[in-house]
């Protein structure tokens, strides 16, 4: 009988406590990929998507990273080649946050490189899988923006 009830308790208390959604870099990306190499163009490659989610980065970092974003990855870049460098970044009237997961799983994160606009440069950047988020600072939604890769000072 006590077995059952630390049961009961257990699945009462599953069931109340919420779910902390974070960004899940396995997830399909909503605006698809590309598989750029180095020297590609044209440079800028630029894809127009939306910025702005649910996803609370502060509930999911402890680095001070601030701002909103789907669960799922907006965009997933493929990179491949030898290059000096590869910026990513994000154009939008509303204040846009980028967040990125690199090939070897470390996080990276921007709020305002020019302006509200974030921008994150990898030096001699590891081929293999980006995966990409655009979202809002103040959670706002809808919000359109343009998502940038260049070779060249941004």
């Amino acid at each position: 009988m006590p077995r059952i009830l630390v049961a009961a308790a257990l699945a009462v208390l599953t069931a109340a406590a919420p779910a902390a959604a974070c960004p899940d870099w396995e997830g399909r990306p909503f605006y698809g990929d590309i598989r750029l190499s180095a020297g590609f163009e044209p440079d800028p490659w630029i894809k127009s998507v939306t910025a702005g989610g649910t996803i609370d980065l502060a509930r999911c970092f402890n680095g001070g990273e601030a701002g909103f974003v789907t669960q799922r990855p907006d965009f997933d870049l493929y990179w491949e080649g030898t290059s000096d460098k590869l910026t990513i970044a994000v154009s939008s009237r509303a204040d846009a946050v980028l967040l990125v997961n690199a090939p070897d799983g470390s996080w990276y994160y921007n709020d305002d490189y020019q302006g509200n606009d974030p921008a994150i440069t990898f030096l001699n950047p590891q081929a293999g899988l980006y995966d990409i988020w655009i979202g809002s600072y103040d959670g706002s939604r809808r919000n359109p923006a343009n998502l940038i890769f260049t070779e060249y000072d941004y």
